[in-house]
């Protein structure tokens, strides 16, 4: 899949380059960068994925895979390694990444399809439901 790894890496440079903004497609919305660990391979991964914000500081973020019917790798790493590492503006911070279900999962996704239409769509195409995923800030990185 070389040309969405060429494309995530553009994304990931402009990020850091930009102190968290990005342009294109994702112009005026929320990018994180989340680092996981492989769930069989033990390699670091960086994936920029759109994010909501929540009040009290954690980070929201969607398994879409853009409307595909499976979920993403990502997401299997960190069910398998909930100690991810988070960008997000100018900060970066390691994080736990719990999915959620139920009423709080069904709110959240609410939410973001309200700001952001497109994932509406991505969970029309995909015919699944979508994983959303808190991340909580435990640590900052030094």
């Amino acid at each position: 899949m070389p040309e969405l790894t060429d494309f995530n890496t553009a994304i990931i440079e402009e990020f850091r380059a930009n102190h968290g903004q990005v342009g294109g497609g994702f112009q005026g919305a929320p990018v994180v960068l989340l680092t996981t660990t492989g769930a069989r391979s033990g390699t670091t991964r960086v994936n920029p994925l759109v994010c909501l914000p929540g009040e009290d500081g954690t980070l929201y973020v969607f398994a879409s895979k853009g409307g595909a019917p499976t979920n993403p790798d990502w997401y299997y790493n960190l069910l398998a390694h909930p100690k991810v590492e988070v960008e997000f503006g100018e900060d970066a911070f390691a994080a736990i990444a719990s999915p959620l279900t139920g009423t709080e999962r069904d709110e959240i996704f609410s939410k973001q399809k309200e700001r952001f239409p497109a994932f509406a769509e991505y969970e029309k195409r995909a015919g699944r439901q979508i994983p959303v995923i808190a991340l909580t800030h435990i640590a900052r990185k030094s």
